[in-house]
Order: C-alpha cells, then sequence, then structure tokens
C-alpha cells in the first residue's frame, strides 16, 4: 500500500527507543513510502532513522502545521508485515514500549547505510589499435580475458604487477571500469543435494515435517510440532529434511540453538548436507559481518540463519521455518532489557509469518510437553537411537556410602570406571556445572567470605588466571593474602569444587591421562569451540572436564563414561522447575555417553539416590517423571497450569528502592484467581551496585495477567532512578 500525493499527508513512524508509542509526522512532496519503510526524521535537536508504521496519523487531530517533516527515505527494503505484526505482539505480550522490540529488530544501525561501491576492471570487447605492450600489460591482458569484473588488487596480485599498469591500460582503453556493490556474502544452499540416508523412523518423522513445510505461507501453514527424541535418534538430520522444503520453495529458514558460539559440529553437518555454510548470527561476530548479514536477511539474500534468541528477531524477507533445537534450555529466556522466552517467541513469530515451527529436544519442556498431550502442538516421537544403538547404563553412586578421599570429589567406584574405561582406549567426560577453582573462599581465622563488592555473591575462585571473580558482574581482583575482615594472613581456605579444582584432583590421580577443560571461560570462541571438538574427534583427549556447554549436541563416538560429580546441584533453591531444569541437564549430559558402536555408561555421583529425578534417571521413565511432576505443578496452580509474573524493582539508592516497592505492595491487586507476593527482598540482593526487590503475581490461567499488570503498574509511580521490571512466565527468581 503506497501513499499518493496529497495536500496533507501524515503518517506515524515509530523510533528504535524506549518510547511510549509512534511519533506523527508530515510527508514532504516528491517523498513516497509504504508501511514498513525506513525514513529518516527528525527528534528534538537530532536526526533518527525510524520505520513508518502506519500510513495514517496516532493523532490525526493535532494541527498539520504543527507535525516536522520527514527527511527522507532510505534506500533499502521495508520491513515485512510479519516483523511488524511481531512487534506490536511482543510489545502488548511483554509489556515493553513498541520502541525497544523495533532496537531489536534495527539491532545493526549502520547496516542501513550501503557501502559504497567498488571500482571494478574488465577487459574492454575493443582493444585500441597502436597499444603499446609491456610483458606487464600481456600479462594482465592475458589474465583479464574472458574474466568477470575483478578489483584491482586482485587483477595486480594475479598478473604480477602494480595497479600503476592496470591505470595505463585504463588510460588506454584497453580495460574499462564499472562500479559493483558487494554481493551477498551467503552462497545459496543446494537443497537438492542427497542428504542422510534415514532410518524408519526418522523418516516417518521427516516426511511429516516436510509436508507441513511445504504449505508454508498458505493459510494452514502455521503449525508447532514437537520433535522428541532420545540423544543420538538424528533429529538434527530429521529436520534438515524440512529445511530443504523450504529452500525448494525459495523462503528463508532461522535456526535457533542455544548454545549458538559452541556449535562447530551442527556447522559441520550442516555444510555436509547443503553444501555451504548457513548465515551465523551471535554476539561474536564482527560488525562487518553482522551489517552485511543483517542485509542479507532483509533481502532474502541469507537463505538459512543459525543464532542465538536474538536471531528470532531479524526482519527476515521470507521466513518459511523456524527451527528451536533444544527447546527446553533456560539460555532462551532473555533476562534483562525486553525479558522474553525465545521459545514461546519462536511460535508466534511463526504464526505471524504462517510458517510452521519445530521444537526439537530429548527433554522437552513440561509447558511444552502439556501442550502436546493438550493437542496444540503435534508430537513425533523417536525413542530409539539412530541405527539401534543401546542407550547408555545409568548408575547412581551413593556419597554417603561411596566416599571420596577428604578434599576430593571423585569416588572409588568412579575412580575404578575411568581407569577401566581409559584402559580400553575409550573416553570419558566428567562433568561439574561450576567454572572456576571453587565457588567460594573463606577465611579460617574468622569465618569471613569473600563478597562482591557490587552483588550479593560469592566471589569464585580463578587459580588459572590468579584472580577472584563475581559471575554476575564481572567484578574481579587479585587473590588477597590478608583477611580483610581480622587481617590474618594465608588463612583462606577454597570451599568446593570447580572444573580447575576437578582438573587438579585428575591430574593427581590420573599423571598419564590427557585431560581438557571446556567451560565459558576457557573456550570463548567458535575457533576454540571448533579446536576442541578436533581434539576429541581425533582422540587427543583422554577425559574431558566440562561444565554444561558440553551437555548436549556433541557427538563423540568414543565417549564411553560419563560420570557427574555433583548430580544434586541444582536440586535446592526453590526453583518450581529445580526438578525438571536437573532432569534435563543429566539427561542430556547421559547423552553423551555411548554414540558410537561402543556401549555407554552414566554414573551419577549423589547423596539423594532416592530423589525422583535420580529414580527417573535410572529408571528410563521419562514421561512418568513428567506425568508426576505435571501433577505437582497443576495442585499448586503452576505453570504451565497457571500464570506468573515478577516485578523486579531496583536501583543504586535502597531507601527510594523499598518505597518503590512498599507501593506497590499496597496496591497489589486481589481478586478470585488473582495473588500478589512480596515485596520481598530477591535472593540476589543487589547486583552491579543496583539493590533489588521482587514481588510475584499468581492467577489462574485464564486470567489475562498483562492488563492485571498493566493497571498496577499504572496505578504506581516509581522513586527517582528506580526501574521496575516485567518478567511474565519467570524463569529465574534470583
Amino acid at each position: 500500500m503506497s501513499l499518493f500525493a496529497d495536500q496533507e499527508r501524515r503518517i506515524s513512524v515509530l523510533l528504535p527507543l524506549p518510547l511510549s508509542g509512534v511519533y506523527d509526522y508530515a510527508l514532504p512532496p516528491g517523498i513516497e513510502v509504504s508501511e514498513g519503510d525506513f525514513v529518516t526524521v527528525p527528534l528534538g535537536p537530532r536526526e533518527r532513522t525510524g520505520v513508518v508504521w502506519s500510513l495514517e496519523a496516532e493523532n490525526p487531530d493535532l494541527p498539520f502545521e504543527k507535525l516536522k517533516n520527514v527527511i527522507e527515505k532510505l534506500d533499502q527494503p521495508p520491513i515485512p508485515a510479519p516483523s511488524r505484526k511481531f512487534i506490536d505482539w511482543v510489545t502488548r505480550y511483554t509489556l515493553q514500549p513498541a520502541g525497544s522490540i523495533l532496537k531489536m529488530v534495527m539491532s545493526v544501525p549502520g547496516a542501513l547505510s550501503d557501502p559504497a561501491p567498488k571500482t571494478a576492471y574488465i577487459k574492454s570487447p575493443h582493444q585500441p589499435d597502436g597499444l603499446k605492450l609491456t610483458k606487464a600489460r600481456e600479462r594482465v591482458l592475458s589474465f583479464m580475458e574472458g574474466m568477470p569484473p575483478m578489483a584491482a588488487s586482485d587483477i595486480a596480485r594475479e598478473a604480477g604487477c602494480g595497479t600503476s599498469v592496470l591505470k595505463g591500460l585504463l588510460e588506454a582503453g584497453a580495460l574499462n571500469s564499472l562500479h559493483i556493490s558487494d554481493p551477498s556474502p551467503f552462497q545459496e544452499p543446494n537443497w537438492q543435494q542427497d542428504g542422510y540416508e534415514l532410518a524408519q523412523q526418522q523418516k516417518v518423522a521427516a516426511d511429516d515435517l516436510v509436508a507441513k513445510t511445504e504449505r508454508a505461507g498458505g493459510e494452514n501453514g502455521f503449525n508447532v510440532t514437537l520433535l522428541d527424541g532420545v540423544p543420538g535418534s538424528g533429529k538434527t538430520e530429521v529436520y534438515f529434511e524440512a529445511i530443504a522444503m523450504a529452500l525448494s520453495k525459495g523462503k528463508q529458514v532461522a535456526v535457533l540453538l542455544p548454545e549458538i558460539a559452541l556449535s562447530s559440529q551442527w556447522l559441520q553437518r550442516f555444510k555436509k548436507r547443503f553444501g555451504v555454510e548457513p548465515a551465523v548470527w551471535h554476539s561474536d561476530i564482527g560488525q562487518s559481518m553482522r551489517k552485511k548479514t543483517w542485509r542479507a536477511i532483509i533481502r532474502g539474500q541469507a537463505h538459512v540463519v543459525v543464532g542465538a534468541r536474538s536471531a528470532l528477531f531479524l526482519p527476515y524477507k521470507d521466513l518459511g521455518l523456524i527451527i528451536v533445537d533444544e527447546e527446553h534450555d533456560a539460555s532462551f529466556k532473555q533476562e534483562e532489557g525486553v525479558i522474553y522466552n525465545g521459545r514461546d517467541m519462536a511460535v508466534v513469530r511463526a504464526q505471524m509469518g504462517k510458517c510452521p515451527v519445530v521444537l526439537a529436544s530429548a527433554t522437552p519442556s513440561l509447558e511444552t510437553v502439556v501442550n502436546s498431550w493438550d493437542h496444540r502442538y503435534d508430537n513425533l516421537h523417536m525413542p530409539a537411537r539412530h541405527a539401534n544403538v543401546p542407550l547408555p547404563a545409568v548408575e547412581t553412586v551413593d556419597l554417603r556410602l561411596d566416599k571420596p578421599e577428604r578434599q576430593k570429589w571423585l569416588s572409588p567406584s568412579l575412580i575404578n570406571a575411568i581407569k577401566e574405561t581409559v584402559a580400553k582406549g575409550e573416553q570419558v567426560m566428567l562433568y561439574l556445572n561450576r567454572r572456576g577453582y571453587a565457588p567460594l573462599t573463606l577465611c579460617r581465622s574468622c569465618g569471613h567470605r569473600l563478597q562482591c563488592p557490587n552483588c550479593t555473591s560469592w566471589l569464585v575462585e580463578h587459580r588459572k588466571a590468579g584472580k577472584l571473580q563475581c559471575h554476575h558482574c564481572g567484578f574481579f581482583t587479585r587473590p588477597l593474602h590478608s583477611c580483610p575482615n581480622c587481617e590474618s594472613e594465608g588463612n583462606f581456605a577454597a570451599c568446593g569444587p570447580g572444573v580447575e579444582r576437578l582438573a587438579e584432583e585428575v591430574a593427581e590421580t590420573f599423571p598419564d591421562l590427557r585431560a581438557i577443560v571446556a567451560a565459558s571461560d576457557t573456550v570463548t570462541s567458535p575457533a576454540q569451540a571448533a579446536e576442541l571438538v578436533r581434539k576429541i574427534e581425533d582422540h587427543e583427549v583422554d577425559l574431558l572436564i566440562g561444565t554444561q556447554m558440553v551437555a548436549k549436541g556433541y557427538h563423540f563416538p568414543m565417549l564411553t563414561l560419563v560420570g557427574v560429580v555433583d548430580a544434586d546441584l541444582g536440586l535446592s533453591g526453590g526453583d518450581l522447575r529445580a526438578s525438571e531444569r536437573t532432569y534435563q541437564l543429566l539427561y542430556q549430559v547421559a547423552g553423551r555417553a555411548g554414540r558410537g558402536d561402543r556401549p555407554g555408561t552414566v554414573m551419577l555421583q549423589t547423596f539423594m539416590p532416592d530423589h525422583p529425578v535420580m529414580k527417573a534417571l535410572k529408571s528410563g521413565l521419562r514421561d512418568r517423571f513428567l506425568e508426576c511432576e505435571a501433577e505437582a505443578r497443576k495442585t499448586a496452580g503452576m505453570p504451565p497450569f497457571g500464570r506468573l509474573a515478577a516485578l523486579i524493582v531496583s536501583g543504586e539508592d535502597e531507601v527510594l528502592v523499598d518505597e518503590t516497592a512498599n507501593a506497590l505492595g499496597r496496591n497489589a491487586p486481589h481478586g478470585q484467581g488473582i495473588l500478589a507476593l512480596g515485596p520481598a527482598p530477591a535472593p540476589l540482593a543487589m547486583i552491579r551496585g543496583r539493590h533489588r526487590r521482587r514481588l510475584l503475581l499468581k492467577t489462574d490461567k485464564n486470567i489475562p495477567i498483562q492488563a492485571i499488570l498493566k493497571d498496577w503498574l499504572e496505578r504506581t509511580a516509581p522513586g527517582r532512578s528506580v526501574r521496575v521490571q516485567v518478567d511474565i512466565d519467570p524463569y529465574s527468581f534470583l
């Protein structure tokens, strides 16, 4: 829909700023726009780039002469309608300003300015008479015969001469120059290339997803499918077939992975299947590539985009399929800024674009499972590993009976299992979800614990890096020699194990083993992740010590033993999802064992072998565990059978924070099926120097919780410099 000449042409523009809504502008003669176009407009003394949100004014009664003029329309494709509808929906759901959501879409402002065209050279079809030829000129003209336009530096390098030779040939008319734009950095995947040979259960699932993908864009194009397969069942190969169908229809595909910076094996498998690498979107890619990628996505030149949760908000020209791999993973939840769950938003984005979304997991979230039970989501179940490789045997090690040595963390039975496994030429993984050397350092003399000055959290010792660090705000300091409380020297004790301390024990116990540590502070880039994978695949490593970054997705055929050092970690703390998360994580870790032609074993060290999570893991009765977990949640009215929303009040002035939190408490909503709790100090009562208080709103599932929250917030004005964040469907209660 275009706007044609009119005497008083008004439009509304959304700006990528945390503002309450759209702004009205006048459209001067000579500028024609459509909804979704990028425009430059004045805002106060500055110029801003925004998006035409409507061809009608938000406030049509405002006198036309009070409107400021649009300055220019940018020469870029518009944000497609499904993306704009998605922004509006997320705005209403999260109660965040629409401009904040738009900012996530326009996350690379420099991408809106196309790079200057480059000069290229091509051999003239009509060579000038009497051209004086030197050996350098002969080499250039010989090389350029039949070649496409090329940059001067490339020609000079291939012909073995300086660029001055090209300048002379250009002036003589032997070469022609022309301006060319940068081509898309992404090649089109070869969807016609033969895929993997699928087993029967894979083929059934793949055929189902292919048929759904073929309907993308039509009235029945939207569909949600849970791809529920045990580790090693070949879920990736199944949804690759759906990707091939989307590509055959000229559609784009978005694949969300929880650990995108550590997905080297996934990228290798994609390249093997489709012949090229996909576009990648995460925080580690450089600014120049971010600009190229963003432009390629809005122009439809990036055919497959694999990324972190933020990739969902990119302005896809024609999105035909969304994959959320490891859909249960908590890292899909954005906890700062605009708070949202990437899995849930992926379902909404697919609905806006009338395309299918695939939620893949070996341990699906209870929310997704309940949706499949209620037939809102389809369920494709793959209960067997590919090639009928058996699932690993799971054993519990009762640490009350099978005790490690003092100040050690490996039980005698796990030590013996490691020895036997390595003796057979196989590999071992030890899993401990704690970075650093020790999670707590205290003074033996007075009991003082070293705490972050900016947060309510202990400083974690990173002995290898020689520092004490806060994992919440990043504060670090060098190790102290004297206690800041009692001034005694040399009396600090490291309490509890981190992966560095575990590596120290492994080196002492198995001095001949080749061990490596994989944690987010030791593997910090895709290149390092790829090198880690290579070393394990080439059997340059006997024993891998890792945190949750290695718990999922990896396939190491020679890894047959997984030892979980502290299986109870995560079961305490009062989190309503504590049992579910612990089960998911340990099941995923267990799935790394025995994925080749050798059987695998998993040993869970625990002080609670009779806990329902440990029993479920040992018995393999996952569905029974989920049924019990669902029944407990339903009885308590907790998600997914009820609604939760959190208000997090924070600020540097503790008095003002308490005043705002108490005012919210006094104005809290009440009624049938509505319960407000708090305010109370957050478990992490201070982060980055900001004091924090929390309130929780719990409602029945059929109550519109956003409307209640909106009214609640409108009745309570926050104090100066106090921020109130809304978290719909909270995952973290810290």
